[in-house]
């Protein structure tokens, strides 16, 4: 007869089926690092094909707006539908917000309308001091941001923002705290609208006491 001891020696040598536990062990992560490899590849390749898509549909745009323009449709819309209709195959469930604002010049995105008068220093249009500023969007005020909502006219540089969000490949989200079943970034470019109309210099305004 077997003692107890023999049969405990006989289990502790038996390495048979180790493998297939080794494997559990590792699998989980193994498999969520592939997931996640695969999933950062989708997320640039979507991300490129969009800034692609977006860069054509702007110079389509400030190529073509005259002609492009449907009733109703706003220049947002109509780059919105250009981006679809190129990316309808990487990202077909993808939504996506075109937001595009005109400025005078290219160095004027996102910056406040130029002072050509700071009598204090300060940086900011003071209508008491006798401050000037070029009103660079015809507002008749100056603005921390020379821009206006739009596609604005001939020559003006138009600048996109669009705002997608897409649906995952993988469904990572129920693996990893904190990730979202969507993916969701923000391009950005800018054009300039082809010179088919005059466009007249913007002008000083000048504070006064």
């Amino acid at each position: 007869m077997t003692s107890a001891r023999e049969r405990m020696c006989r289990l502790r040598l038996n390495d048979r089926g180790a493998t297939i536990i080794e494997f559990a062990l590792i699998s989980g992560p193994m498999v969520l690092l592939l997931m996640g490899g695969l999933e950062f590849g989708y997320n640039s390749y979507v991300r490129a094909s969009m800034q692609g898509a977006l860069n054509d549909a702007a110079r389509i745009a400030a190529v073509e707006f005259p002609v492009i323009n449907v009733e109703g449709d706003t220049l947002g819309d109509q780059v919105e539908t250009l981006i679809k209709a190129q990316v309808q195959n990487v990202a077909p469930n993808a939504e996506i917000k075109v937001t595009p604002k005109s400025y005078f010049d290219f160095s004027n995105i996102n910056n406040p309308e130029v002072l050509t008068t700071d009598r204090n220093g300060n940086g900011v249009f003071d209508f008491g001091d006798k401050d000037c500023f070029i009103d660079l969007n015809n507002n008749g005020v100056w603005d921390i941001d020379a821009g206006t909502t739009g596609n604005g006219g001939a020559s003006d540089v138009v600048f996109y923002t669009a705002d997608v969000s897409a649906p995952r490949l993988l469904p990572i989200d129920g693996f990893l705290p904190g990730v979202g079943p969507t993916i969701k970034f923000t391009l950005k470019t800018a054009v300039r609208n082809q010179p088919y109309d005059h466009r007249e210099n913007p002008k000083q305004i000048c504070g006064r006491d």
